[in-house]
């Protein structure tokens, strides 16, 4: 689907402009996550961190707001005209949006544990499950960028595998000795890291799925096998 509607844009200012700024969005989200990430296990942190990764989240709410008053304005003077594309980036802006909304929820969760969390104690639980994040998102604009079906197939792998360890780590935490502060902490981590994988994967499958199966490759998938 993402192929046919990349084609159908080559040479729509419009519609160009508008995908710019999403991928501007899937950019700022990145940063977001790294950086939060990098907050959770530093006691000596970048000057003003906070104030700029809240800054990026207020610029990727502006660029959702953006992009959705142009789509908005675009089809009520052509309401016949690009339907379909303007549908799929309402819907892919809003995973986006929500990007940043988790990252800055994940530097949040370095102010609530008060000092750097012991990164051989994240391993344990986490292995290299933030770095698994990382690759998604480049997964995830690789095929949003190439219109890649086997890019869209890989995301979906590194969700599942993300998904299942986070529900793992959780029952761990349950059953653990941890201090209240580490259990917290950890169970935010494991909850926004799952959050975070399905919002790329949502993007990521849009180049395999039709406007109407969004967000249920799962689905997809099963009825395939």
């Amino acid at each position: 689907m993402f192929e046919n509607l990349l084609s159908f844009w080559k040479g729509k200012d419009f519609l160009t402009q508008v995908f710019e700024e999403f991928k501007a969005m899937l950019d700022n989200a990145e940063f977001m996550f790294t950086s939060a990430c990098g907050c959770l296990f530093s006691d000596v942190q970048e000057p003003e961190i906070k104030q700029k990764i809240y800054a990026v989240d207020k610029k990727i709410n502006i660029l959702q707001k953006n992009i959705r008053k142009r789509i908005v304005e675009h089809l009520s003077l052509q309401p016949t005209v690009d339907v379909t594309a303007c549908l799929l980036l309402m819907s892919l802006v809003k995973d986006a949006e929500r990007l940043g909304d988790y990252s800055k929820n994940l530097f949040e969760v370095s102010e609530l544990a008060g000092k750097p969390i012991d990164s051989e104690l994240f391993a344990q639980y986490f292995n290299k499950l933030d770095k698994d994040i990382a690759n998604l998102f480049k997964e995830t604009k690789e095929a949003i960028m190439e219109s890649s079906d086997n890019k869209a197939e890989s995301s979906w792998d590194y969700k599942t595998r993300i998904t299942k360890k986070c529900e793992s780590i959780l029952k761990e935490l349950a059953m653990s000795n941890l201090s209240v502060n580490e259990t917290v902490c950890f169970t935010l981590i494991a909850r926004y890291f799952k959050r975070i994988s399905a919002h790329l994967t949502n993007i990521a499958t849009s180049v395999v799925l039709p406007l109407s199966d969004l967000d249920y490759f799962d689905e997809k998938r099963r009825h395939n096998e």
